[in-house]
């Protein structure tokens, strides 16, 4: 077993927080002494202690005296500030761990190497760079929100076989089966807001939950430029958290935020602005037509995953957004449905093919 291997399992035990850390990373921590893993533990919870501490607080009574001799890999360089709970470079000092492994480091203004360096100043051997681009991938969301200063943003939709999102006068149609809906709210479930354009919320009057899979709810997001719909609408019925992209209100009640983009106009760029502020970590564009596009076009966009019903057309309805399909992507068949993901190409890693 070299380090490639131990920190496999450390994104493997990250990805058991996937939809409960945001807006943390997810991270995975492993001990290991003379090729025995004798501590595993990852970030289970926003606010809830980090992977190095659940990793050392699981070493058994008889495994103690090892942790100073033993060599702790992590998929993220440790915290080195007071947040929610106390800095992990504090806790690896105090345990004597002479050797750390990291995968990247923390991009987050208060870490961002500093973590690292206490770490060498004191003593300590880090080694960085262990599968950093499958770390990078699995962290894309939180990299997206402190490199770029906006929110991971995933353009989604579901289309008949002649690319169409509903039928004639924009009719709601059902185009995805129940497999791929069940995988929608999945990804719901992973992302930490679902947005919808105001046209979307009054012809489809969807609930925009995940209540078909587990994990946290997610925030809702609706672009309503003139604040023209009625609050009966499913979206606001019980009471979670919504907020209202628009050019006439600025308030918050209850459990509507109203926010205007400071432009004073609404567009891709204010709309990221406003959920950068919101601590939006990700966002799941579900509809309509004319958002998408607006996305597309202004190459604010991460991901486009597209379910396709290829046993199903409708002539005369409304078309998909269109783009560049001539890039890194990959395809399923789900019970009938095609299931593919298109990529900007930022985060992901060159050997893409794996990638869930």
């Amino acid at each position: 077993m070299n380090d490639e291997w131990y920190m496999r399992r450390c994104l493997q035990l990250a990805k058991l927080g996937a939809g409960y850390v945001a807006p943390n990373p997810m991270v995975g921590a492993v001990l290991v002494h003379d090729g025995r893993i004798i501590g595993e533990g990852y970030h289970a919870k926003y606010g809830g202690p980090h992977a190095e501490v659940n990793c050392i607080d699981s070493v058994k009574e008889d495994d103690r005296e090892l942790i100073s001799k033993s060599t702790l890999y992590v998929s993220l360089e440790p915290c080195n500030h007071h947040g929610k709970t106390p800095p992990c470079t504090d806790l690896i000092l105090d345990h004597k761990i002479p050797k750390v492994v990291l995968a990247q480091h923390d991009p987050f203004d208060l870490v961002n190497g500093s973590g690292i360096q206490r770490l060498r100043d004191a003593g300590v051997e880090v080694c960085s760079g262990i599968l950093e681009e499958e770390a990078r991938w699995l962290n894309r969301r939180f990299i997206c929100m402190h490199e770029k200063r906006r929110p991971y943003v995933i353009v989604k939709w579901a289309e008949s076989a002649d690319h169409c999102i509903a039928g004639e006068g924009n009719i709601p149609v059902k185009i995805s089966n129940d497999k791929a809906n069940r995988l929608v709210h999945r990804w719901r479930a992973e992302e930490a807001a679902i947005m919808v354009g105001a046209g979307t919320a009054r012809a489809d009057n969807p609930f925009l939950t995940n209540r078909y899979w587990y994990g946290a709810q997610p925030t809702r997001v609706l672009v309503s430029t003139h604040l023209d719909l009625p609050l009966r609408l499913n979206l606001f019925a019980d009471g979670s958290k919504v907020i209202i992209i628009n050019i006439e209100k600025h308030a918050d009640e209850g459990h509507i935020l109203y926010r205007k983009p400071a432009s004073g106009s609404i567009d891709p760029g204010s709309i990221m602005q406003i959920l950068y502020k919101e601590k939006v970590q990700s966002v799941l564009i579900e509809g309509g037509a004319a958002l998408h596009q607006s996305f597309i076009n202004s190459g604010i966009w991460d991901e486009i995953r597209i379910i396709q019903n290829q046993a199903l057309e409708l002539p005369s309805g409304l078309r998909a957004a269109r783009f560049n399909e001539e890039m890194p992507m990959r395809k399923i068949q789900l019970a009938g449905n095609q299931v593919a993901w298109y990529f900007s190409g930022t985060y992901l890693p060159k050997d893409h093919a794996s990638i869930d």
